[in-house]
């Protein structure tokens, strides 16, 4: 049969026999994927799963039987660590870091800026409160999580086991349980290839940069020599979670709604209302694309198990390929939601994607895409006018100045950090919205993690509360306080590390008062912020900014237009001035 034929020839390309370091698994498995998504029977479409699930298969033992060291060095960021699953992440290397994760802890007595970062005292502190820990969809992730698990129970170290389950309702499982750390083992919205580690503290949010960088010290120094006392001797991965001394099993929803409850007098989100509101009103229909990623396990759960044919849940079910598509809350992903919305006859509408580990959201009413530039500025509305909550907002020095213009008629205060959701500690619990363009958002009150499901919740209350889809809110809004028009991009750069930076610093040729061209148009840099890349923001107070992406080798640049007509040409722009200080052709 000519598929065989085709299967053989893929795998011969790309797979060495009995030598996981030489083959290239993902590669076959990408190609598999897109000629099982184009056979044209049931049965083609099968033939082609089973060679996926054969790959998959070797990819499985390259996970639990790979000791060697990483593909590529461990480095712990603002989201953790992420890398290609089986040569990067695998058994070994989750024990290792696990161990990394512990032995800072095994320091903490005699260093109070380490007690401070982590907010724990000493080891029997962290034995005492414990570690969350919980996985997307990813291949293995349950493997990869008992291989945590076997070193955590080694150490008697407290165990919340939540399984497969979003960023946002683990952050919420350790601020319930008082834990004093969390593992999450997700590279976030990263295509399939790629496993991750994501730890936090015991404040539930990203950790501060002197607990990861010690994380990345002492994981490369337990990987170089091979052990580490922390270490067990073996990593049972045949282990029963029920054996498992000291491990209790956590429903990381429940924590999640339980936290939402306790907090409304602060954000003032009634969560059972606005479950109930849904339920018993036929004007509003539902649809949520998961794209097979963890939070298609706590939908039904969300809803408090309300059936309705107003609730579509779309890629639903388990699949670790996410379809072939790179799973992210994009535009082109939105697609599949928009037009689901559009067939159905009730006038409210409410579209959103969430990515594979929940952390971020997308939104939609099925005639306008909303991305978090805007939703989240509506959020402050929301919460500040509607909820008649005071306080300012914290937005990301990247993200749309429409909230800051909100903020200005309020007479309230806007943080506007560096790029990353850690960046927000400071004003934690005094900002009312805290959000970043790379559809992140959270609220006072709730975990100092970005969250879908608090975003979902926002929209849901918005609508029901205003009975005004999301695009006749945000037009009210526009109406009242200017039109602002966003957008991304990035390039690919050959050069990384001292050498872009170098490159990049050539950009201080666009001070303050310097002209440029923005199509046929002359504007003046007015002022230029440099606290992460550099921010020109010119005389009509449309910008643009120009950074180096934090893990990939690209250079991201993001700018913001008066009219919709002038956000192209704002993009021309910036390519045009990495193409002045040589990093484009």
């Amino acid at each position: 049969m000519q598929i065989h034929s085709e299967i053989k020839t893929i795998i011969n390309s790309h797979i060495a026999p009995n030598d996981h370091g030489a083959s290239d698994y993902f590669s076959a498995i990408k190609e598999l994927v897109r000629q099982r998504n184009n056979g044209d029977s049931p049965e083609e479409k099968q033939l082609w799963q089973e060679a996926v699930e054969t790959v998959y298969s070797l990819v499985r033992d390259e996970i639990t039987t790979n000791t060697g060291k990483p593909l590529t060095k461990i480095k712990f960021g603002t989201s953790g660590w992420r890398g290609m699953l089986g040569k990067d992440i695998n058994v070994h290397t989750v024990a290792c870091v696990t161990a990394a994760i512990l032995s800072i802890y095994a320091d903490l007595e005699n260093n109070p800026e380490l007690q401070e970062a982590s907010g724990i005292r000493d080891f029997d502190e962290l034995r005492r409160r414990g570690c969350v820990i919980g996985f997307d969809n990813r291949f293995c992730g349950d493997l990869l999580a008992l291989s945590a698990v076997n070193v955590l129970a080694a150490n008697k170290i407290r165990i919340f086991y939540a399984g497969e389950a979003t960023t946002g309702a683990l952050s919420a499982s350790v601020l319930e349980r008082q834990a004093a750390f969390s593992i999450n083992l997700t590279p976030s919205h990263n295509p399939l290839e790629y496993g991750g580690f994501k730890y936090n503290a015991a404040d539930a949010g990203p950790a501060a940069p002197i607990l990861t960088d010690m994380i990345t010290e002492q994981s490369r120094r337990i990987l170089e020599q091979g052990r580490s006392e922390l270490l067990p001797e073996t990593i049972d991965l045949q282990r029963s979670l029920e054996a498992v001394p000291g491990l209790e099993r956590e429903n990381a929803l429940a924590s999640w709604q339980n936290l939402v409850r306790r907090n409304e007098k602060l954000h003032g989100l009634d969560y059972d209302s606005i479950i109930i509101d849904f339920a018993t009103k036929p004007d509003l229909v539902i649809a949520i694309d998961c794209v097979h990623g963890a939070a298609r396990v706590n939908i039904a759960d969300f809803f408090k198990g309300h059936d309705s044919d107003r609730l579509i849940i779309l890629r639903g079910e388990p699949d670790v390929t996410f379809g072939g598509i790179a799973p992210e809350p994009s535009s082109a992903n939105m697609a599949p939601v928009t037009a689901a919305l559009r067939e159905r006859k009730e006038p409210l509408k409410i579209g959103v994607i969430i990515d594979p580990d929940g952390d971020r959201i997308r939104f939609t009413d099925g005639t306008e895409e909303i991305s978090m530039n805007h939703f989240g500025a509506m959020a402050y509305h929301f919460i500040h006018q509607v909820k008649n909550k005071t306080g300012m907002v914290a937005k990301t020095v990247a993200t749309s100045n429409l909230a800051n213009a909100i903020a200005a008629s309020f007479n309230e205060k806007v943080f506007e950090p560096r790029v990353g959701f850690k960046e927000f500690k400071p004003v934690m619990g005094r900002a009312l919205v805290y959000f970043e363009e790379s559809d992140g958002i959270s609220v006072i009150g709730h975990t100092p993690e970005k969250d879908a499901y608090i975003g979902l919740l926002l929209a849901m209350d918005m609508v029901l509360t205003l009975g005004k889809n999301l695009s006749e809110y945000l037009a009210v809004i526009e109406d009242q306080y200017g039109t602002y028009y966003p957008a991304r991009d990035s390039v690919t750069v050959s050069q990384q590390g001292s050498e872009l930076m170098t490159t990049l610093a050539g950009l201080a040729q666009y001070a303050e008062g310097t002209e440029i061209r923005i199509g046929d148009k002359a504007r003046r840099i007015r002022e230029v912020i440099t606290i992460d890349g550099r921010k020109m923001i010119l005389d009509d107070n449309s910008w643009i900014m120009i950074r180096p992406s934090g893990t990939e080798p690209k250079v991201r640049f993001y700018v913001e237009a008066r009219s919709g007509p002038e956000t192209a040409l704002l993009v021309k722009t910036a390519k045009s001035m990495l193409a002045e200080i040589g990093l484009l052709a």
